[in-house]
């Protein structure tokens, strides 16, 4: 064969171009003069507008390029996000579920005390993503739960909402509507959905809480429980059994909410402000005319609490070039804090902002405004169950809980497995 050689000046010029190309294909934050923003977001219901939000912030910031990657909706999110850091490929954002989450992500996660959001945040809505006294997550929004009641349902059986004021008060209630249940044409008073592992887990944090003081921090490092209020436990528990649609123990979410509670066939669920898009897409006038939330009473007679606080937390990945860190965080602040990105955060994700620079009048609904009144009066236990040790809600403490409304075991014996179990698991 005959080999030519090659000229020197273009060994060089080969030789640049390979350097060049090595250069920009290991860098997946730059494109070009675009700072590229990968935000993974495990929330499919707000797919499609934090998408619009993206393109609306790469309008007014020009150089800025955000890449949003969503996974759930039947996808195992923790797996993919695992992978995604396995594979090299970081998200800039990803999302937290409380201090566990911190804990295992937390060589990655930049600190975000001194950030503009931080500051606006409501106290007490940063507790699930801080650390020895650094912040490692912003809220994503304000999840409040506890008893949303029909209060149409509750009018018409000549009950005043406005009057209810302890647990005794709550209990008439409950016997008052169950008396007219065929008057009214209700299954029954209660929808609760014995079947959903998270619901029982949810419900429970009304009880657990106040043992540690509402911290959530206290219930991360707990090496044991006590249920000291579980006689209120037992009360609230034996009452949604009586006067609950049966089978208790197979009614799932679906069948409760868009089926018995949406169609006035039961007057009171245990949920969260969550299901309010599945009300409206049902049934607007529900939201608007029907939907209202009361506390529970727990560790005072007339102290009233409701569940409240942030289910999810924004982390910022500081193993990113700086740039992306910065674009990232002013991502986040745009937007809670650009006046249209605020309107689409309160009306089109239908979110309970967990800062304070929003107002109740933002909210949509008379419901969601009760909410960010409970939280911003500080009358609320925070997502506790959350915090409780690994797998113990659903693995532990809810197959018991089943058992009990089912009568197989009394009330003390799934107490004393429930503080057995949780020992054991915090060794």
């Amino acid at each position: 064969m005959n080999q030519r050689k090659i000229p020197f000046f273009m060994l060089l010029l080969i030789s640049a171009v390979l350097l060049l190309s090595a250069c920009t294909s290991g860098d997946s934050s730059t494109s070009g003069t675009n700072t590229i923003v990968d935000i993974f977001n495990i929330k499919v219901e707000i797919k499609d507008q934090l998408e619009s939000l993206a393109k609306q912030y790469e309008k007014s910031h020009e150089g800025v390029k955000i890449n949003l990657t969503t996974v759930g909706g039947g996808q195992d999110a923790t797996v993919a996000l695992q992978s995604k850091f396995s594979s090299g490929d970081e998200p800039s954002i990803f999302l937290l579920g409380g201090l566990a989450d911190v804990e295992k992500w937390q060589d990655n996660l930049a600190d975000l005390s001194d950030s503009d959001l931080a500051g606006k945040a409501i106290e007490g809505m940063l507790d699930g993503a801080t650390v020895e006294g650094k912040v490692y997550g912003l809220p994503m929004n304000i999840e409040g739960y506890g008893f949303l009641i029909n209060k149409e349902l509750f009018e018409k059986a000549g009950i005043d909402v406005d009057a209810i004021g302890s647990y005794d008060d709550f209990e008439e209630a409950v016997k008052t509507l169950d008396s007219k249940k065929d008057e009214l044409k209700m299954k029954a008073v209660f929808g609760f959905s014995a079947k959903e592992f998270w619901v029982v887990s949810q419900y429970s944090s009304h009880f657990t809480s106040p043992e540690f003081d509402n911290d959530v921090q206290k219930v991360y490092e707990a090496k044991n429980i006590d249920f000291r209020y579980q006689e209120q436990f037992k009360k609230y528990t034996d009452l949604i059994k009586e006067y609950n649609a049966q089978p208790i123990l197979s009614l799932d979410y679906s069948t409760s909410v868009e089926e018995y509670f949406a169609n006035d066939q039961v007057a009171i669920i245990h949920q969260g402000n969550w299901i309010i898009p599945t009300l409206n897409s049902l049934d607007k006038d529900f939201v608007e005319n029907k939907l209202s939330i009361l506390p529970l009473y727990v560790k005072g007679e007339t102290e009233d609490k409701i569940a409240a606080g942030p289910p999810w937390y924004w982390g910022v990945n500081k193993n990113k070039s700086e740039e992306v860190v910065a674009a990232s965080q002013d991502f986040l602040n745009w937007m809670y804090t650009d006046t249209q990105a605020m309107k689409s955060v309160t009306e089109e994700m239908e979110f309970i902002p967990a800062y304070t620079n929003f107002s109740t009048d933002s909210l949509k609904d008379s419901t969601s405004q009760k909410i960010f009144e409970y939280v911003s009066a500080g009358k609320i236990v925070p997502w506790v169950h959350n915090e409780y040790p690994d797998g113990y809600a659903q693995t532990q403490f809810y197959p018991e809980f089943q058992k009990y409304l089912n009568e197989d075991i009394s009330w003390d014996d799934l107490m004393q497995y429930a503080k057995n179990e949780w020992t054991k698991v915090r060794k």
